[in-house]
């Protein structure tokens, strides 16, 4: 049908309504400035209205509801006629969706909506679109097409994400989207949601609609014009950690691999005996692995993987050797020995440690990268071959933690590197063995080659040793706990039984 043209009038201001659809749910920045302007210079622009069928009265069409109120506001205010009288264009009318989204293209050439009153007018478009073709409803995909043949564009990501802003955030979150939240806040909100839903299901915390109650209670409670979603992310990781008994940082760096579409991959170590043990896996590039046999190179900068493939055969385990009675006589701290006894009854549960220097050496860095991947600073521990204890840390935590974890979190982190630095003599070893394993712009290196303890100490975020049970022990979740303790008591078997073979393990 061939369309009407437009007609060019001058309409009283009582005689035209504002749009009831308008897609401006709160009131315009710059209404001040633009009646400011108007009381001055008066409209510089005609007014698009229309009518529907059978109304006597006319409404805006596409755009200027706001100069239509400020044009009433100041004709009551001054009684004068020039507010009272304005150029109008009369376009015919030509349906509910069209009036719509000649509005929504008026306001985004002004770029003037907040995304939710966006998303709430596309998707009141589509409710229109659908009625008034009688299509049913329609599929992402065909709305875009639709869309974009009433000369529209938008995109499908952009509509799915309307969606959730409409459907999911805004009953949570109203008073953050008035306030402006925009499409990529809502996208990471998303993500977000995904990323911790996924966890959720991951460590048996409950089916989805108990994690729909906790994001929902989560949301209404940090609602509010200064919208945050990293705090919404820490309490999501608090209360997974708190149901699932999870280290909290362990849930973090799971959650940050998940929302990055990295895997996280921890060590496992088998506690069943089998005829033979084997261990592969591999260092971050650039370390040199030399002839190490129970290793295999694995470049890959985002994770550590190692493999337990089986136990020694009953004939190759043994028991941790004594010491050797002319050695350095130690003095008798009660608190060591009750940690000596509690690793010793814990390794009683499981007699699988190898007895022989090399297996004892993968197991070592596989405890230690176990840990160290649990706790985010996994692509700090490479293997170590043929001397030592197994493995060395290439360098000190990254400095940038300090600013993502929080105080607990942060001791923790530091107090377990200072544990595996112990288990890996990384202060104590020959300083030439040590020092040639570390790449060259390493903290650590600089340090050690420096004898620059201060240094070392205020980049690893030093605490008061007194401190470990308190702040580590205490805090370690019981897998964490009982890695360490199978490392430090694979640390003693292998001190050891290198004494009792005499054998240099830093040749």
């Amino acid at each position: 049908m061939k369309s009407l043209p437009e007609e060019h009038r001058v309409l009283d201001v009582n005689e035209i309504a504002l749009y009831d659809h308008n897609p401006r749910h709160s009131a315009n920045p710059k209404f001040d400035v633009i009646k400011a302007s108007i009381r001055a210079q008066g409209m510089d622009q005609p007014l698009v209205v229309t009518q529907r069928p059978g109304e006597t009265a006319y409404m805006i069409g596409a755009g200027g509801n706001t100069r239509l109120t400020i044009l009433k506001a100041l004709y009551e205010e001054t009684g004068n006629t020039r507010f009272s009288r304005v150029p109008c264009v009369v376009r015919p009318w030509c349906g509910e969706s069209e009036v719509l989204l000649a509005h929504l293209r008026e306001n985004d050439l002004r770029g003037s909506l907040t995304f939710i009153d966006k998303a709430l007018a596309v998707l009141e478009a589509k409710q229109f679109i659908e009625a008034e073709t009688g299509t049913g409803e329609l599929t992402h995909k065909d709305f875009v097409k639709v869309l974009q043949s009433t000369g529209y564009s938008i995109s499908r990501s952009v509509i799915s994400q309307m969606a959730y802003a409409v459907q999911t955030l805004l009953p949570l979150i109203p008073q953050a989207l008035e306030a402006g939240l925009g499409k990529h806040q809502v996208e990471r909100i998303r993500a977000l949601e995904r990323a911790a839903r996924s966890l959720w299901q991951r460590y048996g915390a409950g089916d989805d609609s108990e994690f729909d109650a906790v994001l929902m209670a989560l949301c209404r409670r940090y609602d509010g014009p200064d919208w945050d979603t990293d705090c919404l992310q820490r309490a999501l990781e608090t209360e997974i950690a708190e149901e699932t008994e999870t280290s909290i940082h362990t849930l973090r760096v799971a959650l940050d691999a998940e929302l990055n579409g990295r895997a996280l991959v921890i060590p496992a170590v088998e506690s069943e005996p089998a005829t033979e043990r084997s261990w592969t896996g591999g260092p971050p590039a650039g370390v040199d692995t030399g002839d190490c046999d129970d290793c295999t190179a694995q470049a890959d900068s985002d994770r550590v993987a190692v493999s337990a493939d089986s136990e020694p055969s009953d004939t190759q385990r043994a028991a941790p050797a004594e010491a050797p009675d002319d050695g350095p006589t130690q003095p008798t701290d009660p608190a060591a020995d009750a940690l000596e006894r509690m690793s010793e009854a814990l390794l009683d549960v499981d007699s699988s440690a190898p007895g022989d220097l090399k297996s004892l050496r993968g197991r070592a860095w596989t405890l230690a990268a176990r840990l160290a991947q649990r706790h985010g600073i996994g692509e700090l521990v490479v293997p170590l071959s043929g001397q030592g204890l197994g493995f060395v840390l290439r360098d000190v935590p990254d400095p940038a933690l300090t600013d993502q974890l929080d105080d607990d979190t942060l001791n923790q982190v530091s107090m377990l590197w200072w544990q595996l630095a112990a288990c890996a003599e990384m202060t104590c070893a020959p300083l030439d063995a040590i020092v040639a394993t570390l790449p060259s712009e390493s903290v650590l290196r600089q340090a050690l080659e420096d004898q620059d303890a201060e240094l070392l100490f205020n980049s690893v975020w030093t605490l008061d040793p007194g401190h470990t049970g308190y702040r580590l022990w205490r805090a370690l979740n019981d897998a964490d706990w009982r890695d360490l303790i199978h490392l430090m008591d694979t640390y003693r078997r292998i001190r050891h039984l290198a004494a009792d073979t005499g054998t240099a393990l830093w040749g």
